[in-house]
């Protein structure tokens, strides 16, 4: 089995013909060869094939061939002869997204600007697209799909379903609709790699882990939806404990809570951009404005022991850790973000008053010449976590995001995953390389799992 780049040119020629260069029929074997089937995506269809007295390693696809064969545009692309004698292009990289604001030049909302540096750097090696769901006629077995032109506007050309799909639908609502399920189960039955599969529940992340003793080390402990005497006791235990939605983000709807002997009990919250400080006397005080809140039962919430992380300023850090699997499908730590919570903040999010800096600036003030060594630690911990994660899970994972803490004895904890991170640390102007470097390894590991990859035995 042969894997190159070659050079895909589009010609006017009627004919239903392949023009293959001298150096690439025998690059792929073909020599000899007058008729093989040639893919794309989901899509192959036999085609007579000629060769041409051309040096380096070009593909000439006609008019008459491109009106069965949906080919979007010429390039630079992989070509992979396959075992039963034809040969595939591609691979066709699709990128799923949506938004409630499209407009015609944001169609995936603001999502968009990120999807565009996808296509960017996907297109020097690989056929890339953006849709939605809508997007796909499951009848024709294609897709009207997104593609950029040189100048960096959208086009729209109909393609074969992919050989790959990289998920970033936006909304949790959308993706536990029946129709969102029968669409991921579709995407299996015609055996087409699609990762990530859904977001999480802070709840799943702690049943994945139950049964991986090393990695539960790592994580606080955690009761999905708590009685009021199992959060009492958690308080009298830990002092103060952390009580959030298992479905929630961007440290929404987060609660502090806290016991302290002879003062009382302490809800801490954040509320239209306010810090709130609540104090009780009796913890059934407390519970009371949690259940008017909430509701009685509860539910949907967890309650997760509070860790003292190490602080800067008075004000604890932690660190969002963007975990990628790589060409080779490998587990790896492409960038991390140090958060500083603002004061009488309940979270380090931003958008509460925190302050986004690099791992290095923080862990330096916080440990000093140990820094170094604290945060190789920390890494070796999070590929730990993601790994156990993965074995544990049912579906294909590519990308995680973690929520990480360090204590003051050096103590790693992971506090939630994410299966869609977002990618707001990349905003910081030194760590604008690991943005790249992070789409580079979505694109790599597209690659892999379509099999574009050199040393790949399918």
């Amino acid at each position: 089995m042969s894997l190159t780049l070659c050079n895909v040119h589009l010609t006017p020629n009627p004919e239903k013909t392949l023009y293959v260069s001298t150096p690439l029929l025998k690059q792929l074997n073909l020599s000899g060869k007058k008729q093989i089937r040639l893919r794309l995506g989901k899509t192959s269809v036999p085609t007579a094939i000629k060769p041409i007295k051309k040096s380096g390693k070009h593909l000439y696809i006609t008019a008459g061939l491109r009106s069965q064969f949906r080919i979007p545009k010429g390039g630079s692309v992989y070509v992979l002869n396959e075992v039963e004698g034809g040969i595939h292009i591609g691979p066709l990289i699709g990128i799923m997204s949506d938004s409630s604001n499209r407009t015609s030049t944001s169609p995936f909302g603001g999502r968009t600007s990120f999807i565009k540096q996808i296509l960017r750097t996907g297109n020097k090696k690989a056929f890339v697209f953006a849709f939605t769901p809508r997007d796909i006629d499951w009848q024709k077995e294609n897709v009207y799909a997104y593609f950029l032109n040189d100048a960096g506007n959208w086009v729209r050309r109909t393609v074969p379903l992919p050989d790959v799909v990289y998920n970033r639908l936006p909304s949790r609502k959308a993706e536990i609709s029946s129709n969102m399920s029968q669409l991921r189960e579709r995407f299996n039955r015609k055996q087409i790699p699609y990762f990530n599969w859904s977001f999480f529940n802070k709840s799943d992340v702690y049943e994945l882990l139950e049964d991986e003793m090393e990695a539960n080390q790592h994580v606080p402990e955690s009761i999905t939806n708590p009685s009021p005497d199992m959060i009492k006791e958690m308080l009298d235990r830990h002092q103060f404990v952390y009580y959030k939605p298992t479905a929630g983000s961007l440290g929404i709807g987060i609660y502090r809570l806290t016991y302290l002997p002879k003062k009382g009990y302490f809800a801490r919250y954040t509320t239209n951009g306010k810090n709130i400080l609540l104090r009780f006397k009796q913890f059934s005080s407390l519970i009371r404005t949690l259940e008017a809140r909430h509701g009685r039962n509860l539910r949907d919430y967890v309650v997760q022991q509070g860790v003292r992380l190490v602080e800067i300023d008075g004000c604890p850090i932690d660190f969002r850790f963007h975990m990628h699997k790589d060409g080779d499908n490998n587990w790896v730590v492409v960038g991390i973000g140090a958060k500083k919570a603002g004061k009488g903040s309940v979270t380090t999010h931003v958008k509460n008053g925190g302050q986004l800096m690099t791992p290095q600036q923080a862990l330096e003030r916080a440990f000093g010449t140990r820094a170094k060594e604290v945060l190789e630690q920390a890494k070796v911990t999070a590929i730990d976590l993601a790994e156990a994660i993965e074995r544990n899970h049912p579906h294909l994972l590519g990308e995680l995001g973690f929520d990480i803490g360090i204590d003051r004895n050096e103590q790693v904890w992971m506090f939630e995953a994410n299966a869609k991170p977002g990618r707001s640390i990349f905003n910081h102007p030194l760590l604008r390389d690991e943005g790249q470097s992070s789409v580079e390894h979505i694109l790599d590991h597209c690659l892999y799992l379509s099999h574009f990859r050199r040393g790949d035995n399918m």
